[in-house]
């Protein structure tokens, strides 16, 4: 998957240091990133090339031990960094500073998300111990938000149901999910998204494996589980575009390196060759 970087190393605890001049800048604009990206290979620029003072970076992690920041501004073009689409960094290599690129989307987006409290209304200041904004008013106190999600494989008699999300650019295969509400534990997020997206109940829910997914926040976590009684499926049209029944020797290629999704249908074709 994206996040599996070895032997490159992926440092998150937060520093409070300076960037300098030659450090890497991330820079994001209306669902892009600043980047030079040619033949799949992308580059960042760091604050000299783009003719960006260094205090206006933001510590973001390390990636083999080299300090990564990002900045709020709205940088401007220069040169080979222009602006791309967040989604060339699913495959663009080196694969580290891909990943990169996404979880610095996350913090980015969460920085342009708490400039203000939303408890008293006063502008908030960053910490110089945590990753953390706080409220030097009511001492308020906000850290990142990271939203725990759900990827389903349901599977029953040697099918598996593959979707297709509603208004979304996104257009492939995928299996149901959704994220976790106030209240409920993540396997009930499991069995009442099944329900909602195509109605029908489910047995033996079966925890997998989690991804971080940097372009929407979110925590996946994985589950496998089997189809209980009627397999009958009535598609929620507000979510779906598409909600079926496929034989599981579909998903033999399915495996792109990147999500979770497509491990999954790639490990449920696996199984589905032992039974």
């Amino acid at each position: 998957m994206i996040q599996e970087i070895k032997p490159h190393t992926f440092r998150n605890e937060y520093r409070h240091i300076q960037a300098e001049k030659d450090d890497l800048c991330l820079g994001y604009k209306n669902g892009q990133i600043l980047a030079g990206y040619t033949n799949g290979r992308i580059v960042y620029p760091t604050f000299e090339a783009i003719g960006l003072a260094p205090e206006k970076g933001i510590y973001a992690f390390s990636v083999d031990r080299k300090p990564v920041f990002l900045t709020l501004e709205e940088t401007e073009e220069k040169g080979e960094f222009t602006y791309q689409p967040l989604n060339i960094l699913r495959q663009a290599m080196p694969k580290e500073l891909a990943y990169a690129g996404i979880v610095g989307n996350h913090l980015h987006t969460w920085y342009l998300d708490n400039v203000f409290c939303g408890r008293c209304g006063e502008r908030l200041e960053h910490d110089t111990k945590e990753r953390m904004m706080h409220c030097p008013c009511c001492q308020n106190k906000i850290y990142p938000k990271i939203c725990p999600a759900v990827i389903v494989c349901v599977t029953h008699q040697g099918k598996v149901i593959l979707t297709k999300y509603a208004g979304r650019d996104y257009t492939k295969y995928a299996l149901i999910a959704g994220f976790a509400e106030i209240g409920e534990t993540i396997e009930e997020t499991v069995s009442r998204e099944v329900m909602e997206e195509v109605g029908i109940k489910v047995k033996n829910i079966t925890y997998y494996k989690s991804q971080p997914w940097g372009f929407s926040g979110g925590l996946l976590m994985g589950f496998f589980c089997e189809a209980d009684g009627d397999t009958a499926l009535t598609v929620d049209t507000d979510e779906l575009s598409l909600g079926e029944w496929v034989d599981i020797r579909q998903l033999k290629d399915m495996d792109d390196g990147v999500s979770l999704t497509r491990e999954m249908m790639r490990v449920a074709y696996e199984r589905s060759l032992r039974e």
